[in-house]
């Protein structure tokens, strides 16, 4: 094996390709590595505000606060949540040299959560506005903060199988 004009030994080459190995490996242990708690916290604190947030938008009428202020509300939430990710994801990257990833998970958990979890926060925040029951939000807020947790704690178990 050649390297810029030196020749490699097979023992020199196995060796390289042990190093690369393990390097490979050690970054996919750490972007398995569970996210900072404070993001966690402030991640699993956003979903279940979403499906209240969105239940007032919804609303027929006035609910708790007028729609204009429950506007306001998901724009500062939503606004707030961004930056926190930006800030998690710097502070990741420098301590870590990785990237906080969405796709360490397997796609069979990670898929239906995607595409349910929009499902189940507008479809409350619908069930509310036809209803008038808030019960839907309520229990879609529980629903999206248990996924939440189920993925750190997911994402805990990763970490720990691969240390």
């Amino acid at each position: 094996m050649e390297t810029d004009g030196v020749h490699l030994t097979p023992q020199q080459a196995r060796a390289a390709l042990a190093d690369t190995r393990r390097i490979s490996a050690s970054a996919a242990e750490l972007a398995a590595t569970p996210w900072p708690t404070w993001f966690f916290v402030a991640l699993t604190l956003y979903v279940a505000a979403l499906p209240l947030t969105y239940g007032g938008i919804a609303a027929d009428s006035d609910w708790l606060l007028p729609r204009p202020a429950w506007v306001g509300v998901m724009l500062t939430i939503t606004a707030v949540y961004v930056a926190l990710l930006s800030v998690a994801s710097r502070v990741w990257r420098n301590r870590t040299g990785v990237a906080l990833r969405f796709d360490v998970l397997p796609k069979r958990a990670t898929l239906p959560v995607v595409a349910g979890l929009p499902v189940l926060v507008v479809g409350a925040a619908v069930a509310f506005r036809l209803t008038g029951w808030p019960g839907w939000l309520i229990a879609s807020s529980l629903i999206s903060a248990g996924v939440s947790v189920g993925f750190h704690l997911a994402f805990v178990r990763l970490h720990r199988k691969s240390a």
